[in-house]
């Protein structure tokens, strides 16, 4: 009874201090303990969000979302001319270029799609307006596995026959044409932004194998441009064939998913082992030649895939001989030892060493460790978790970063070896609902901000007698317009102002455990 009445009461002061100018329909939140709150959204109510509008010259807008229940709550103030000496202050200084953005978005896993796609389609179409419409939070990137991974119900390749060198059996699954296929192109057909699609292999198919599996210690028979090579090479190419003729065109591959992943006893998923030298001499001889004489020339090859502890001996190994990096456009890494990885002991030098190759980090999720609980509904931390992630990638060259499953089930699931994770979304299939989370709002204070094509733009920080670790960077959009994302983890509010040199200055508060987004025009 008593979890029902603070259902209500919270309802209904969410209703009350909501802001009256927003045409968006406010958070129906369901609490799952103390300080636990998700967002419910079912056939005939979803909460929704309006259209960016970059406020008129000399107002800003500021998007927040907290702990304490706001949910991307845009409101408006006024700059000021004139500012009184404070404790924390943020400086736009626009002469300071760092790398553009790519964008943001999560992964179309089989396990999303049958998710998505258990519930009613008018609980479907709010769950995908939620990710991809004006409405929502405008992703704009989206990774898709080649094949099974281990969030699909059984292990499968597009090709299991035997010694098929020219991939004469090579075909698509239901798992594509019922499941990721149509969520794309609903995703295509509601998104105004154009997606990039991003494609990454799990394992090649077993008898092209060393260990005569999908999962353990494995890695492709023969060496380098052999014939076990070359199919490897071109089964790639026959994925992009086959789903461009479903009128799918990817912007990236990966060559291959966590390639370290293969090089380990008893593995429990689908992996292809590499070595650094392996996947350098494999995209140089097979994988890059390959797709530059195919018809997808023009894509983007991203190569590791792998968690950052790696760098920058990967990238040393791999874009210092001239005949791989040729092929090249971009490193993926990963998030989950990012614990063990310092960023700059991975990504910086890498970057100072390949200032021309982007990094995007391609995969993350909570409660993937064994310590950790699956799927926790309404966690705040979870959402800070991966705001803490991005601007820590964000602050250090990264262009863009991709969750994983776009949509779990209550377990976290499904993943047919139990390697259940946590999601933005979560889907109870028998109440035809799903939980937007609190990383979903987080994901939304860049992916909805921040879009394709913006610059990162230095912040310089003065501090005096705050003893505040808030978190922050800026950036400009291609429309001119500024943004400065500030995340507060901790539990107290923090005074602070944001100049703008000739615009003035914001008089601001981060509340305790917030995420806000400023967004204001400069001329």
């Amino acid at each position: 009874m008593w979890a029902g009445c603070a259902s209500i009461m919270g309802w209904f002061l969410f209703i009350q201090t909501a802001p009256g100018a927003a045409g968006g329909r406010p958070c129906s939140p369901q609490y799952f303990g103390h300080g636990l709150m998700a967002c419910e959204c079912n056939a005939t109510y979803c909460d929704t969000l309006d259209p960016v509008v970059v406020p008129a010259l000399g107002t800003y807008a500021k998007y927040e979302s907290s702990k304490a229940g706001k949910r991307l709550e845009r409101s408006e103030g006024r700059f000021q001319s004139n500012s009184t000496a404070p404790d924390l202050l943020l400086k736009l200084d626009t002469a300071q270029r760092y790398q553009k953005v790519k964008g943001f978005g999560g992964s179309v896993t089989d396990s999303a799609g049958m998710n998505i796609l258990s519930l009613s389609k008018e609980t479907q179409r709010h769950l995908l307006a939620s990710y991809f419409t004006e409405e929502g939070i405008e992703y704009n990137l989206l990774r898709i596995p080649m094949a099974s991974c281990d969030f699909s119900t059984h292990p499968y390749s597009y090709d299991d026959t035997p010694n098929d060198y020219q991939l004469l059996n090579f075909g698509l699954k239901d798992e594509d044409t019922k499941l990721k296929i149509p969520i794309l192109h609903r995703a295509m057909a509601l998104s105004k932004k154009p997606l990039s699609l991003v494609a990454s292999p799990w394992s090649s198919p077993v008898w092209m194998k060393t260990n005569g599996e999908m999962k353990g210690k494995g890695s492709l028979k023969g060496k380098p441009g052999d014939r076990y090579h070359k199919t490897w090479a071109n089964y790639f190419i026959r994925f992009l064939d086959e789903y461009a003729k479903h009128n799918l065109t990817f912007w990236a591959v990966t060559a291959q998913n966590e390639p370290t992943a293969g090089l380990i006893n008893n593995y429990p998923f689908q992996c292809l082992g590499f070595t650094a030298e392996h996947q350098r001499d494999f995209i140089a001889q097979d994988l890059g030649p390959a797709l530059a004489n195919s018809s997808h020339k023009g894509i983007q090859l991203i190569m590791l895939d792998d968690n950052r502890v790696l760098l920058p001996h990967w990238a040393k190994v791999i874009l210092g001989d001239p005949n791989a990096a040729r092929y090249i456009h971009g490193i993926g890494v990963h998030w989950y030892l990012d614990f063990i990885a310092p960023v700059e002991d991975t990504l910086l030098p890498t970057h100072d060493l390949f200032p021309d190759y982007f990094i995007l980090a391609t995969e993350a999720c909570t409660g993937s460790h064994f310590w950790e609980r699956d799927v926790i509904l309404g966690c705040w931390d979870r959402g800070n978790q991966y705001s803490h992630s991005i601007l820590t990638n964000l602050n250090n060259f990264v262009t863009g970063w991709i969750d994983w499953n776009l949509a779990l089930d209550l377990e976290g699931g499904p993943n047919w070896i139990q390697n259940l994770v946590d999601s933005p979304v979560i889907v109870d299939r028998k109440k035809d609902l799903f939980y937007k989370q609190p990383m979903f709002y987080h994901m939304g204070h860049f992916s909805k901000l921040i879009p394709e094509g913006s610059q990162r733009v230095g912040l310089v920080v003065s501090k005096k007698s705050c003893k505040c670790s808030m978190e922050y960077a800026a950036f400009l959009r291609p429309d001119g317009a500024a943004v400065v994302v500030v995340l507060n983890r901790y539990s107290t509010d923090v005074p602070f102002r944001i100049s703008d040199p000739g615009v003035g200055f914001i008089e601001a508060v981060a509340p305790a455990d917030s995420i806000q987004t400023y967004l204001w025009r400069r001329q």
